[in-house]
């Protein structure tokens, strides 16, 4: 029986692709699957004078397709969709240009994919999604990038490694960020000024910025801890400082958890942090790092501190760091779990590149290929996804074979 799926044009459109980052996508699958082989793929945007000129400016091959639209206009959204088994989406902040798309896709029963850190939105889409995703066999799966893959799957790995090799689940694990060098997108930092924006007239997303179980309607877990201080950490035997990303990640591994049935138990507990160094220095580089943060707080909160960083600190379209910056940078980041009764394990998960660009254009555009490829409806029905409960080990071994990411475990 012919797989009505064959009919399809492509796999995967990239929307969005002559941003900055949908560039990156587009380069990275022109140079690791080319044009016209076994990944069947298109750029799309909504100027088709512009999308040329970025494919040449990329050296791809003139035979890929170039598809025209406008993300407010849900006409063009709908036929677009229809063409792809996946779209992945580069354009934010998804609050102000992203719900036509993401719509569409739940309508038309096509995969999606983002690079979402905004929280409150996510928790909007949900309850809207849901339903019709599940009956159109939609998978809509949020954060592919940076937030939050390493984090999110970091999480469901360590939990792997501990049944496979304790027998027993973790019930606490501390993500703590060991390198970061490298810039956050300028996505992310759009992102983050519109939800501020948002929670002024907002009361309900101000109560879902601040709560960990906000992605996961009907389940609300055991108190957290709180991650806004300086404190000593005695699994990773370091001092810690807040990272200014567990705002959405820590939503995403409860989320993953609620959304794959509990395995680690309704008391897991996860948090998530820096880490500065044990002994006075690091004592003291923690201390330095909660002033920064809270300072950093304090001057977000005023309008026109916002308006200063969107005109002169944002990228403007097209623009972000060099070749050189996004091949040196990298990031890792420690699992530290412990069971139950008190046994220990540690993971690593490490990416090969600056987490906001280079490595995110890899993760997305392979969490796409998970989609489309290795993940069949049977064990992932449509529905609102995060990229663990979705793709699991199979993203993760994906990952570590294309995109420049290891996950190992380094005690335990």
């Amino acid at each position: 029986m012919n797989n009505p799926l064959d009919a399809i044009p492509f796999d995967i459109i990239v929307f969005g692709a002559t941003g900055f980052t949908g560039r990156l996508v587009a380069e990275y699958l022109n140079k690791t699957y080319g044009v016209g082989g076994d990944v069947r793929w298109a750029m799309a945007g909504r100027s088709a004078a512009r999308l040329a000129e970025v494919r040449d400016a990329l050296g791809i091959d003139a035979a890929l397709p170039l598809l025209v639209a406008d993300a407010s206009d849900p006409a063009a959204l709908a036929d677009l969709v229809r063409q792809t088994r996946v779209v992945l989406t580069t354009v934010g902040p998804y609050q102000t240009y992203g719900e036509p798309l993401i719509h569409a896709c739940a309508d038309a029963g096509t995969d999606y994919v983002d690079l979402c850190g905004e929280p409150g939105w996510m928790a909007k889409m949900i309850p809207e999604l849901q339903d019709k995703a599940r009956a159109s066999g939609a998978r809509i799966v949020f954060s592919c990038g940076f937030d939050s893959i390493p984090f999110d799957l970091g999480v469901a790995y360590v939990q792997h490694e501990s049944q496979q090799r304790l027998g027993a689940p973790l019930q606490r694990v501390h993500g703590r960020v060991k390198v970061l060098k490298g810039t956050f997108s300028g996505g992310t930092v759009a992102s983050m000024l519109a939800t501020i924006e948002a929670t002024k007239h907002a009361p309900a997303l101000r109560r879902a910025l601040v709560d960990p179980f906000a992605l996961t309607p009907g389940f609300k877990g055991p108190r957290q801890p709180n991650d806004h201080v300086a404190e000593y950490d005695m699994l990773a035997k370091s001092w810690t400082a807040p990272f200014v990303m567990a705002l959405i990640n820590t939503k995403n591994v409860h989320r993953s958890h609620a959304l794959l049935g509990h395995p680690w138990g309704t008391d897991f507990v996860y948090s998530e942090r820096m880490l500065t160094g044990d002994g006075p220095a690091g004592e003291k580089r923690a201390r330095k790092m909660l002033r920064q943060s809270k300072l950093q707080n304090l001057m977000l909160a005023f309008a026109p501190t916002r308006a200063l960083l969107r005109r002169f600190s944002l990228p403007k379209p097209g623009e972000g760091p060099s070749l050189e910056q996004r091949e040196k940078g990298r990031h890792e980041t420690l699992f530290f779990g412990q069971t139950a009764d008190g046994r220990t394990l540690t993971a690593s998960v490490a990416g090969d590149r600056d987490p906001g660009y280079g490595s995110t254009s890899k993760m997305i555009a392979e969490a796409a290929l998970c989609l489309a490829r290795d993940v069949d409806r049977s064990r992932t029905p449509g529905g609102v996804w995060t990229p663990a409960a979705a793709m699991g080990m199979t993203l993760v071994e994906r990952l570590q074979a294309k995109a420049g990411l290891t996950f190992k475990v380094v005690e335990g």
